[in-house]
């Protein structure tokens, strides 16, 4: 079913609802103010590193000695909080408040539509800059809630069994249209603390993965600013090791993900030999499985992580044989693992099939029996198009035929 967008909440009395509209781009330079972008010439605080809000608070006539307590206040008022309306920030001053209304903004992306599988899987359809769209997924969980974020509108990598990959890239996100995208789910699922209320450590969105639309390692420095908002201990909160970045190999940028995020690792891989690999996921030609295997052996140590996640779509005929079970547990020997097989979540014109659920046991069973955890994951939200390798924006979608996407494909539709 479709639904409209609830109505946010935010925590203390007297605050406004998130507002729409589009995130104010920012500069990779850490010290650099986002520009203003909209028609009254106010920025948008939201997506700001620490230091880029405390110059921005500066420039805009806060004392220099008062930086620091202000930066802090108004972070936890957005952050934690969850509040939009600089009147509800009853710990500043009056003239203060105006200040900050006159200069700045707390905006998110908008949310276009909100659809919910029959399994409790809600997917936002998200409006950002440029009236492009992106996709958001939450996952609820026995366990955890998992919130699935886009770092980029379309994706550059066209890997051939994935939905999103028939999406050309439009650009990347800032880091207020990702983090947004974090805000705007607590905003449906009401989680925002209550002043007064008793503290409650119960998270409905405990879990971020980097698994959306797009290559997040593509869009570094965004990313990295987006999820260290995230981790900020007085803010969202969120421990590193509760965030996880799927990545497909891009090489050159995974040492730097252990040392300037920390997070959980996840690996496209899909394949044990390159000849497949490069059809499944043409990054491989460029940086082959030697080269992405020598890169993953050093990142538990770099980030201090237990394991990296390797994710491993089954399809039929393919990449599940045996002899691809076997090879798969040789070429990572000594690195600490864990292996999510996926069954192939189909869409129209897709080239594959999805492997059979005996196939896909024997799979597993094959890797377990060797000492790594192979958990077949349950496919969520099939039924809205929000399963893993489905997503793409509506508007796209809308676009284009089943026979154009099969083309796209290189397979009959």
């Amino acid at each position: 079913m479709t639904e409209q967008p609830r109505a946010p909440i935010a925590a203390p009395a007297g605050a406004a609802p998130a507002s729409s509209g589009h995130a104010a781009p920012i500069t990779q330079d850490v010290l650099t103010i986002p520009r203003r972008d909209t028609a009254e010439g106010k920025r948008n605080l939201v997506g700001m590193t620490r230091d880029q809000m405390r110059a921005a608070l500066i420039e805009a006539g806060t004392p220099e000695k008062q930086a620091k307590m202000r930066l802090n206040q108004l972070w936890q008022w957005v952050y934690h909080w969850g509040v939009r309306d600089f009147e509800a920030m009853t710990n500043l001053a009056k003239p203060y408040r105006a200040l900050l209304a006159e200069h700045f903004e707390i905006r998110l992306p908008e949310v276009v539509s909100r659809q919910v599988s029959e399994d409790g899987t809600r997917k936002y359809l998200v409006r950002i800059n440029g009236g492009h769209e992106v996709e958001t997924v939450y996952i609820p969980e026995e366990d955890r809630g998992t919130l699935c974020i886009s770092s980029q509108v379309g994706c550059t990598l066209t890997c051939s069994f994935c939905h999103t990959g028939t999406q050309k890239l439009v650009r990347n996100l800032t880091p207020a249209e990702i983090v947004g995208q974090v805000m705007l789910a607590r905003d449906d699922l009401g989680e925002w603390p209550e002043p007064g209320a008793p503290k409650d450590e119960t998270r409905l969105l405990s879990n971020i993965v980097l698994m959306g639309m797009g290559e997040p390692l593509y869009n570094f420095e965004a990313v990295r600013d987006a999820m260290k908002i995230a981790m900020d201990g007085e803010g969202l909160s969120l421990s590193r090791r509760r965030i996880t970045l799927s990545t497909s190999g891009v090489v050159p940028e995974i040492a730097r993900t252990a040392e300037e995020i920390g997070c959980l690792l996840a690996v496209s891989f899909h394949a044990t030999t390159d000849e497949v690999r490069d059809k499944l996921v043409p990054i491989n030609k460029r940086w082959n499985i030697e080269t992405l295997l020598a890169a993953l052996k050093e990142y538990p140590r770099l980030s201090n992580s237990e394991r990296i996640t390797f994710e491993y779509v089954m399809l039929a005929g393919v990449n599940d044989s045996d002899e691809d079970a076997r090879r798969l547990v040789k070429l990572i020997e000594g690195i600490p693992a864990k292996i999510n097989l996926i069954p192939f979540n189909e869409w129209p014109g897709a080239p594959y099939k999805r492997s059979s659920n005996n196939r896909i046991h024997a799979f597993a069973d094959i890797v377990h029996k060797a000492g790594y955890a192979s958990p077949i994951r349950t496919p969520r939200g099939e039924d809205i198009m929000a399963a893993c390798g489905q997503l793409k924006s509506a508007t796209e979608r809308a676009r284009k035929s089943r026979a154009e996407i099969a083309r796209e494909s290189g397979t009959p539709a």
